[in-house]
């Protein structure tokens, strides 16, 4: 029916709204709110006082704020339930807005607005994308062709979108802040209708302060439909001076920056980080470089998240700020190393190589005193590996030759001790949903470290360091000691080392170059092999791939003359 009004409304006119307007509000208006759970006017702040972080901080955020304001409600909704025929007659109004076009500019008054900002602002998250859709064919509806050359007075009398300019552009920032993907896809549509639907640049500069901040961060966001539909939209709205645009409202997109990062939505505390990683790396530093301490500050904070791709991201914007601003950053460093090395024994892997990434920053942008704090922490990795506990103890006394080690994961694999009165974790979670973040798609995921992970993050760091000329000959002194750590072996997870010494050697090999790498070669030709004979799929393959890449870097005649010489069976 709706889509049929719409229909009309194009072919016959206004008219057709003017008729059937009162029951289309009044069914939204009906449906708005349940008996016995509504939300006072009163209850609610206004626009300019209600935090985001509040209004959508979680999930659930919704449900509390509906039981903290009503003393009498018995039973709180989950946000997601059905709300009657709300969204049916919401897109109603949406197809008869689309079908009159232009036209509609004209009912455009205070009543309608209210009434689709109530629903902007609605506990149930369909209801909410469904009033952002509305509000995106709303805002078209201001745009007219020729009127490129109108003043900004004419603009304000024709223009009912413009005149309420800054309104839309308060509810679009919240909305493309939404904690719900789908909700900050619908805002995300309705901001560019906005935007482009504006016809002058100092037309929309107005609503730039508001919007640039979280248009420029959704390009980082997790939920793949919004970071690529954010990204065409900055590049239409910004037209290749996006960079410009940041240095112009610097102080609003840090302060939004340093508010995201408080999220409680760990995907928008990740994109945050890597916003900061940017600011850092391709704004001129002249605009940031007074924000450098507070924005620091800020990542300390997030480096010791509960989910792990944001300790990863704010590891990786650190070490972007200390190499991009190595005196603002100095100051830091005390705090920084202990954070840096904590990553860098991890239990997710990605946080260990992020780790390593961010200390070579450290590395290039300082001098001898942090260098050799950085090698000290290598040298030690590879000798405290000797102290990872031997698995193999628990099941019995099994030979300690090479090779146990598959045995005795596969003991461990089915010991129901492992598997019995454990914490059954939810679909899509790494952990129960507990504290900050919560929700499906947070990792929260962390126990004590061991050592064969910090020797883990050891080798990727050396892998690093080895493309630095200026500590080249500090990175060979250190592979005698790799070699050393490859032959401790009674540990389940031995493969998961042997992996990643398999696919950082030929990184070695390329950083340090083809002489100073060849004395090195044969110390690690027993554990190449027994990798490639290794039941992991992926230890055995990266075994394979480093032969690979060794024969094309040093040539196969050699690697196979090598490889003869030290082994002639």
């Amino acid at each position: 029916t709706g889509e049929l009004l719409g229909v009309l409304c194009k072919i016959i006119g206004t008219e057709v709204y003017e008729r059937c307007k009162d029951q289309i509000t009044q069914g939204i208006r009906t449906n708005l709110e349940r008996h016995g759970l509504g939300l006072s006017e009163d209850s609610l702040d206004s626009p300019s006082d209600q935090p985001e972080s509040i209004m959508f901080g979680s999930p659930n955020t919704s449900a509390r704020l509906i039981e903290r304001r009503s003393s009498e409600a018995k039973e709180i909704l989950h946000d997601t339930a059905g709300w009657k025929s709300l969204e049916t007659y919401m897109k109603c109004l949406q197809s008869v807005i689309l079908g009159c076009g232009y036209r509609f500019n004209d009912f455009v008054d205070q009543e309608l607005l209210d009434l689709i900002f109530e629903a902007l602002m609605h506990t149930n998250r369909f209801v909410r994308e469904t009033g952002f859709y509305v509000c995106g064919a709303l805002v078209t509806c201001g745009a007219k062709e020729g009127s490129e050359t109108d003043s900004e007075a004419k603009l304000t009398e024709e223009n009912a979108i413009y005149r309420h300019g800054k309104v839309f552009s308060e509810y679009l920032g919240r909305g493309v802040a939404d904690n719900w993907s789908q909700v900050r896809m619908a805002a995300s549509v309705a901001t560019r209708q906005f935007l482009t639907s504006l016809p002058t640049e100092e037309a929309r500069e107005k609503f730039y302060p508001i919007l640039i901040p979280r248009m420029c961060l959704n390009r980082y966001y997790m939920a793949e439909g919004v970071r690529l539909y954010s990204q065409e939209t900055w590049r239409q709205i910004t037209k290749g001076e996006g960079k410009h645009l940041v240095e112009k409202y610097i102080d609003q997109v840090v302060d939004y920056y340093i508010l995201a990062t408080d999220s409680d939505n760990h995907a928008v505390r990740e994109a945050a980080c890597a916003c900061i990683a940017e600011l850092g790396s391709k704004i001129d530093k002249s605009a940031v470089s007074s924000y450098v301490s507070k924005l620091l500050e800020t990542l300390l904070v997030c480096f010791n998240d509960d989910s792990w791709p944001v300790r990863d991201a704010a590891c990786i914007a650190c070490g972007h700020f200390v190499l991009c601003f190595p005196q603002e950053s100095k100051s830091s460093l005390p705090a920084l190393f202990p954070l840096f090395f904590n990553n860098l024994q991890d239990n997710i892997p990605s946080v260990r190589h992020g780790a390593a990434v961010a200390i070579t920053n450290i590395v290039k942008a300082y001098g001898p005193a942090e260098q050799e704090v950085v090698f000290s922490k290598i040298k030690e990795g590879f000798e405290k590996i000797k102290e990872q506990p031997a698995t193999a103890e628990k099941y019995g006394n099994l030979d300690s030759s090479p090779a146990t080690f598959g045995v005795v994961k596969y003991l461990r694999d089915n010991d129901m001790d492992l598997h019995t009165d454990q914490t059954m974790y939810s679909c899509g979670s790494l952990a129960p949903k507990m504290g900050r973040g919560g929700g499906c798609m947070d990792h929260k995921f962390r126990k004590p470290p061991q050592p064969w992970e910090l020797a883990d993050g050891c080798v990727h760091l050396l892998a690093e360091l080895s493309h630095i000329p200026d500590v080249s000959g500090q990175v060979s002194k250190l592979i005698p000691n790799m070699a050393t750590a490859c032959n401790v072996k009674n540990y389940t997870r031995y493969p998961n080392f042997l992996e990643t010494v398999c696919k950082q050697f030929p990184n070695i090999a390329k950083g340090l170059g083809k002489r100073p790498f060849k004395m090195y070669l044969e110390m690690f030709l027993d554990y190449i092999f027994e990798a490639l004979d290794c039941d992991v799929v992926l230890t055995s393959s990266a075994a394979s791939q480093c032969l690979i890449d060794l024969s094309l870097f040093l040539g196969p005649g050699i690697v196979r003359g090598r490889i003869e010489s030290f082994n002639s069976s």
